[in-house]
């Protein structure tokens, strides 16, 4: 019993410290090309190297580490293939996802996401880009609550990771008014209980993904493989 409790404990650390550098990756706090170190990381969350070493195997499973024997660890660079493979993924569950909302009439799922959007609004306004994208994961993950398919986003979540940084590159005011405009017309289309209109505005909203692609390979060409 007790070797379960310390081998849980672990697993609690190391997961935490997957979450942690896994949202320093994305947001860009460590870029493409970074080097780390077991070393390094431990001190900085104050764990030992163990959990560490785990975290970033899971880590380069996942396409964000690229671990060299007796060579330095470092923050593996954007995949474009990653990045339209993550987009594939994205629009075939959430447009069953949308259109499962959007066939439940009567239901409060508008107002929801209105509220949601009000709050995006004010975390642009604010230029906060770290809010807003946090709110923007939650609008997308609320429809799945809503659809009664929450667990279809963490399938979505396990599989954006590489789209997740570009998106980080290009957040801005601009970035995010749009993205704003385009919730409104899915949550429109919600109201209204149309499937139809609610599958081709979130076609629309996830196809800019390649635009963006194409942006950030040309502003940041060194972050891309």
């Amino acid at each position: 019993m007790a070797n379960e409790t310390l081998e849980s404990g672990a697993e609690t650390i190391a997961m935490r410290v997957v979450g942690a550098l896994r949202d320093e990756i994305v947001s860009m706090a460590l870029k493409p090309g970074d080097v780390i170190s077991e070393s390094d990381i431990a001190a900085r969350y104050g764990v030992s190297r163990q959990p560490v070493r785990e975290a970033f195997i899971r880590l380069a499973q996942q396409g964000l580490l690229l671990i060299r024997p007796k060579r330095a660890t470092v923050v593996k660079k954007i995949s474009p293939t990653g990045v339209r493979q993550s987009r594939f993924i994205r629009e075939s569950i959430e447009v069953e996802i949308i259109r499962r909302v959007a066939g439940q009439p009567g239901s409060d799922a508008a107002q929801v996401l209105g509220d949601l959007i009000a709050e995006q609004e004010q975390a642009s306004s604010a230029n906060d880009s770290r809010r807003f994208h946090a709110l923007d994961e939650l609008f997308h993950r609320t429809l799945a609550r809503l659809a009664g398919v929450e667990y279809a986003w963490q399938l979505i979540d396990d599989h954006k990771i590489q789209l997740d940084r570009v998106r980080y590159l290009t957040l801005g005011v601009s970035s995010s008014q749009r993205a704003i405009a385009e919730h409104k017309q899915i949550a429109e289309a919600v109201a209204k209980a149309d499937p139809e209109l609610a599958e081709i505005a979130m076609r629309a909203h996830l196809a800019r993904a390649e635009t963006l692609l194409t942006q950030t390979i040309e502003d940041f060409p060194d972050f891309f493989e």
